[in-house]
């Protein structure tokens, strides 16, 4: 069975019935089906010191929230850009800590049978500097100045 009101494309009276319109998806007048993608807007002053001592106090879960908020809020604060910049840069450091003292400790514990395996206790005490270097570069940065942790590989500049 066929559309009794269907002509064949060949046919001098044929129209096309989506003849005009835009392609699926996009909206009229536009080249793109995304349209043009906008800066976003710069921070204020209280929420570039809010998210720069979001990304020193994120350092006590680990290196992804300094990370996250420093992707995101790069352009737009130059506050975080500093402050995140920081803050991930020592989590950095510390992860390398970390697996030193972990490959550190396991080769000690294979090497003494154990007794090197005692070593691995310093992650603690790694663990605990970071928060506290962590809150302390919170409270700066919540005050709407700069921190430099005292230990820090500073690898992105």
């Amino acid at each position: 069975m066929s559309d009794p009101q269907a002509q064949p494309p060949g046919d001098s009276n044929y129209r096309d019935p989506n003849a005009g319109q835009p392609p699926y998806g996009q909206q009229p007048g536009t080249g793109s089906p995304y349209g043009t993608p906008t800066a976003a807007a710069p921070l204020s002053e209280a929420d570039d010191r809010q998210w720069a001592s979001f990304a020193h106090l994120g350092g006590i879960l680990s290196f992804l929230p300094s990370l996250i908020i420093w992707l995101v809020f790069k352009d737009r604060g130059r506050l975080t850009n500093t402050e995140a910049k920081e803050a991930l840069n020592f989590q950095i450091t510390l992860v390398i800590g970390y697996v030193a003292i972990n490959v550190v400790s396991s080769i000690l514990a294979i090497v003494t049978f154990g007794i090197g395996g005692l070593l691995i206790g310093l992650t603690w005490l790694l663990w605990v500097a970071g928060v506290i270097f962590s809150i302390i570069g919170f409270l700066k940065a919540k005050d709407g100045q700069n921190y430099r942790y005292p230990v820090a590989i500073r690898l992105i500049k």
